[in-house]
């Protein structure tokens, strides 16, 4: 793996590439989760890019953006249908930009990008989930023209 950017790097912002992840691009993926979570989960993205790797298809995308032979964010998404009543629409599972190159607009390049991938699949919609107390992501998807939809998270302590 190449070196993670540094803020001392001073590389221009617009020389950024959005495009389909690679296998070589997990441990950058792991890496920049890691930054902003605290925890390595290496299995999980591996795991996840597998299942996009093998059914790829239309409505789906794993995405990366690369700067100067350096992944600078990413964002996965897919298109699922009639979970709890909903009509088909695109879920954005993921979505990621190293924290020293934000207010970039990569996080949004690579939002349109997957948003462009599920207008080709035929939806209109676009959703995703996120904790409440994480302001610094919510505001960037309100920002988007993202709102609270029509459905509530529930859940349940398994003990």
């Amino acid at each position: 793996m190449r070196t993670p950017i540094k803020a001392e790097d001073n590389l221009p912002f617009g020389d950024v590439e959005i495009r389909t992840a690679l296998a070589e691009d997990i441990p950058w993926i792991v890496s920049l989760d890691e930054k902003t979570t605290g925890q390595a989960k290496l299995q999980y993205w591996q795991e996840l890019f597998a299942h996009f790797q093998q059914s790829r298809g239309v409505g789906r995308a794993f995405l990366v953006a690369e700067q100067q032979g350096r992944v600078v964010g990413f964002i996965t998404g897919e298109v699922r249908a009639f979970e709890f009543g909903s009509e088909p629409c695109g879920w954005v599972f993921a979505l990621n930009v190293d924290p020293e190159i934000r207010v970039h607009n990569v996080g949004t390049r690579l939002f349109e990008t997957l948003c462009e991938t599920f207008r080709q699949a035929g939806v209109e919609k676009v959703r995703t989930m996120l904790n409440r107390d994480n302001h610094l992501v919510l505001s960037f998807f309100r920002s988007l023209g993202m709102m609270a939809g029509p459905f509530i998270q529930l859940e349940k302590d398994l003990d």
